[in-house]
């Protein structure tokens, strides 16, 4: 039984880092219809800015707090500059501007912080274990998944309550009437993705005490990123939450029990997903 409680609260840990990287690109695409494979590298930044601004002020949650800000400036002038003159063009030229950058932010990181791997220590609030019901589950794993619950339910607040979030969604759903009746759709576009960068900056911080802090974190996070935004639906919150505990949940059991086919069993769950809803668990299919 102990052994069930780890490895469920391993998945939802998992999990939640996954909705953290997917809520972003999944309104990405469902609102601006840009594929962004250099999402990650968000991921990866955030990671290695917090563990300077760690080793700087000898705070975790002094890192926690500001360092996403530069993966925030990154992709505000990565999406005026370079994304936004690609609205209308094809996805294949947008994919490859995205991949390139992968490689610019891989090799800025590279210069900036070597190729060591780093690491960035709990807080001592969060260091230690607790015990339930036998199983010995570490407080930092416990305190990622209240942590993202708390994300997911600012992020509802804010698409569901907000006048903004209303403006979000309304963009989501048809962005051309959007803009016919008044919104501002470029600036609701840098929004979104500023947003989907800052997301995915504070997942790097969070993850990088159990997952470290490396080059090439970008892409392994990325990948399943995918996957959960595919099988919840392009622009939904709802979709991403679900698909990432429950990717999270299937890569976690599937490595614990089935270690060779783990990779196997999140792919099929999204071959599965793509033959009988093709929009995903929560998307809108659209004409």
């Amino acid at each position: 039984m102990d052994f069930i409680i780890t490895q469920l609260v391993n998945s939802l840990v998992f999990g939640m880092l996954l909705f953290m990287m997917s809520a972003g690109l999944s309104l990405i695409f469902g609102l601006m219809n840009v594929v962004n494979l250099a999402h990650g590298s968000f991921f990866m930044i955030g990671a290695f800015t917090a563990f300077t601004l760690a080793q700087w002020s000898g705070s975790f949650w002094f890192a926690l707090a500001t360092g996403w800000v530069p993966a925030v400036a990154v992709a505000v002038l990565m999406e005026r500059v370079f994304i936004r003159p690609l609205y209308k063009r094809h996805h294949l030229d947008q994919v490859l501007l995205t991949f390139g950058f992968i490689f610019v932010f891989g090799d800025i990181c590279r210069y900036l912080w070597g190729p060591d791997i780093r690491n960035i220590a709990p807080p001592e609030i969060l260091e230690g274990t607790i015990v339930f019901a036998g199983a010995v589950l570490p407080k930092y794993r416990l305190f990622l998944v209240v942590f993202g619950a708390a994300v997911a339910g600012l992020l509802w607040w804010f698409l569901e309550r907000s006048r903004v979030g209303a403006m979000v969604r309304a963009g989501v759903d048809d962005a051309a009437t959007a803009a016919g009746i008044g919104i501002n759709v470029p600036f609701l576009f840098g929004c979104i993705f500023a947003l989907g960068a800052a997301i995915a900056a504070i997942g790097g911080i969070v993850a990088s005490p159990i997952l470290g802090i490396y080059l090439g974190m970008d892409i392994e996070i990325l990948i399943p990123a995918f996957i959960v935004t595919v099988v919840g639906g392009m622009g939904s919150l709802r979709g991403a939450l679900v698909a990432g505990l429950l990717v999270g949940l299937i890569d976690t059991f599937g490595k614990a029990y089935f270690s060779d086919y783990a990779l196997f069993l999140i792919y099929l769950l999204m071959v599965i997903v793509l033959l009988t809803r093709p929009q995903g668990l929560f998307g809108v299919a659209r004409g």
